[in-house]
């Protein structure tokens, strides 16, 4: 099919509208338009080329992702028909990115296809928790609620991760002035002392020395600490996206102290809400499991849920096929066990959502407050050094000069 971007005035509103349809031919296209109650006033084939532009320009933020579909569950859920909500939200969306990619949406549901299909098309934005929500509302009639549901789940773990880089970039900024620091005593203050040592013919003392020599291999060998750094940086950025890299970076989150109990409460929250969206929407448990296996982004805990998945086929119960698991909290399977007893699995999920989601935010203020002093401690020794290397020189002339 081809793609034709078009300018037409909607019979309903007598509105001009401009968007974009698939279809075999102009004529083709000109028809599915009068069909779906537009006047065609203007059909132009959109060229492979500008496309690609489009696709590669801009970025689509994780609030801006949340907005659209915040705004689609609302207008479908007032009535307006699917194409007419596609139409607003178009219209209301200032990134061009993802202004091109809704206008692809609905160039596909003109052609016939699906919403979920349509969404299922672009992956690294509309992942499969979402398509299967999507297509579970389509298939129920209750669109607008699992939209409003994505929604919700959306905002909520958007929240989550932003909190714990909020808790992990603090010190790593206080870390990144110490070291800006250092490095400017390094190549400003300390050659002076060394300087000063020198013509006055005395041996400057153990640690002066050490920074001297430190700022002197730095001056020299620059060049190469900057090859070193940029090619740990290729290394390290291109290995985390290999299949070893991706198990020891997860790794490294559920066994790394301090930040483990971080990712695990936000993993076992996320799981848990995840699985409380897809069941209260209609999906079965094993399509639950399987999907929201790979929301977690984490390949051990995919692992475990996989596993507790071929336990449930074979005839477990969902919380006794998660306690052999030592990825998963004790709580989990406690609480899904209330709810396979009650027949409300899907309400227990949530409530063990909301009690990771609560514990999360207690723990993560708790790490701002402790980190604090640790911080300081970690500034004063760094600066303990730098003074050191500073002043016991000058100490040393001064009891040296014989008045």
């Amino acid at each position: 099919m081809k793609k034709f971007s078009y300018q037409a005035r909607d019979q309903a509103t007598n509105k001009i509208v401009k968007s974009t349809i698939q279809a075999d031919s102009e004529s083709s296209a000109g028809r599915l338009l009068i069909k779906q109650g537009f006047t065609p006033l203007k059909i132009v084939e959109v060229k492979g080329k500008t496309n690609i532009i489009a696709s590669i320009s801009g970025r689509i933020s994780t609030k801006e992702k949340i907005v659209f579909i915040r705004q689609l569950s609302t207008l479908v859920g007032a009535g307006l028909p699917l194409i007419q909500s596609f139409h607003t939200v178009y219209d209301q969306t200032e990134n061009k990115k993802l202004q091109n990619i809704i206008g692809e949406i609905m160039s596909s549901i003109e052609g016939g296809k699906s919403l979920s299909e349509s969404f299922a098309a672009y992956p690294d934005m509309f992942n499969e928790v979402f398509v299967s929500l999507v297509a579970a509302g389509e298939a129920s009639g209750t669109l607008d609620t699992a939209l409003n549901r994505l929604t919700l789940q959306q905002e909520k773990d958007a929240a989550a991760i932003s909190k714990i880089r909020g808790a992990m970039a603090y010190p790593l900024i206080v870390l990144v002035v110490i070291f800006g620091v250092m490095g400017f005593m390094l190549l400003s203050v300390v050659p002076q002392i060394q300087t000063l040592y020198k013509d006055m013919h005395k041996e400057l003392p153990f640690i002066s020395q050490l920074m001297v020599n430190l700022a002197s291999g730095l001056t020299q060998f620059w060049w190469i600490a900057l090859l070193v750094i940029t090619f740990l940086i290729v290394f390290i950025n291109r290995y985390r996206k290999t299949p070893p890299g991706i198990k020891l970076k997860d790794k490294i989150k559920l066994k790394t102290p301090l930040i483990k109990n971080l990712f695990e409460k936000l993993y076992m929250s996320r799981f848990s809400r995840t699985g409380q969206t897809l069941l209260a929407s209609g999906v079965s448990m094993l399509d639950m499991l399987t999907i929201s296996s790979k929301a977690i982004n984490n390949v051990h805990i995919e692992q475990a849920i996989k596993r507790a998945a071929e336990k449930v086929r074979g005839g477990k119960a969902l919380s006794s096929a998660l306690e052999g698991e030592d990825t998963f909290s004790r709580l989990v399977p406690q609480m899904i066990k209330i709810g396979e007893q009650s027949g409300k699995i899907d309400e227990m999920m949530g409530k063990v959502a909301d009690v990771y989601e609560n514990e999360l935010d207690q723990q993560i203020k708790n790490i701002s407050t402790l980190i604090e002093p640790v911080l300081m401690v970690v500034m004063a020794g760094f600066a303990g050094i730098m003074v050191a290397a500073i002043l016991l020189p000058v100490y040393s002339l001064v009891s040296s000069v014989n008045f």
